[in-house]
């Protein structure tokens, strides 16, 4: 009998450890060293190790917060309808405010987006502070923005965020991160009441000139024009790249 209470305290406890909730890992990246941001082809040993944890976490289905180029951002594969709907919860956010995709490399843009533009223009903006709002391909989840045949897409002018992509196979749903409604972040500390709700929080210290803004948002959905929905960081060169080198007219937000 004795031997019997204990088994079945046993599994009680065991039952224990498996209800309660992943705690967060904050996994800090190194400061860059003289020779630069790493080549994301070849990180440094330290570097993997923080790449290669987010990426299991991504995989398993989880939110986590990275930086990018112009604020931090949380992230999951844009292929896993929970883990999206997990952004949304996380962040208070409206259902039908679209989330963008983060991908790795200019010829991944072609298998989840219709492109209408040349891909010299591509190479021209990304990867860079820019989000292009391009038809969605039939590849995309469904589930992801169901309600508009558009999605932004964008390939951070970052190492880290960009490396993670190619390791995960598929791109991320990418949002800032923060509280709908509240400022966004540019350093980790900044979010941290969100922290319990993510798997992976990427310290990679403060971002750039802590500005704040965002990447700028263009729609390129319609051959020959374009349409900016959000200035943000890129502003004056998208448009000048557009227009001057491109000649794409300029169509007013309505």
């Amino acid at each position: 009998m004795r031997a019997f209470r204990q088994l079945a305290v046993q599994i009680l406890q065991f039952r224990g450890e498996m209800c309660e909730p992943l705690k967060t890992k904050v996994l800090r990246l190194p400061p860059a060293g003289g020779d630069g941001p790493f080549v994301p082809e070849e990180p440094r040993a330290d570097v993997a190790a923080v790449l290669s944890r987010t990426a299991t976490a991504l995989r398993d289905g989880r939110v986590v917060a990275v930086p990018t180029d112009t604020i931090y951002g949380l992230a999951c594969l844009a292929q896993n309808s929970a883990a999206v709907r997990r952004i949304y919860d996380i962040k208070g956010r409206d259902e039908q405010k679209p989330l963008a995709i983060c991908v790795g490399e200019i010829h991944d843009i072609y298998k989840y987006c219709r492109v209408k533009v040349k891909e010299d223009l591509l190479r021209d903006l990304l990867p860079g502070p820019v989000t292009l709002v391009l038809e969605r391909s039939q590849v995309l989840n469904r589930e992801l923005n169901p309600f508009t045949a558009l999605v932004g897409v964008r390939i951070p002018d970052c190492a880290f965020i960009r490396r993670l992509c190619q390791m995960c196979g598929e791109p991320l749903a990418l949002t800032s991160a923060n509280v709908s409604a509240q400022s966004s972040t540019v350093a980790a500390h900044e979010f941290e009441d969100l922290w319990p709700e993510l798997a992976v929080v990427v310290d990679g210290g403060p971002i750039g000139d802590r500005s704040r803004l965002g990447s700028t948002v263009v729609d390129l959905s319609a051959p020959g024009r374009y349409r900016i929905i959000r200035a943000g960081r890129a502003f004056s060169s998208t448009v000048d790249v557009l227009e001057g080198k491109y000649g794409l007219a300029s169509e007013e937000l309505g």
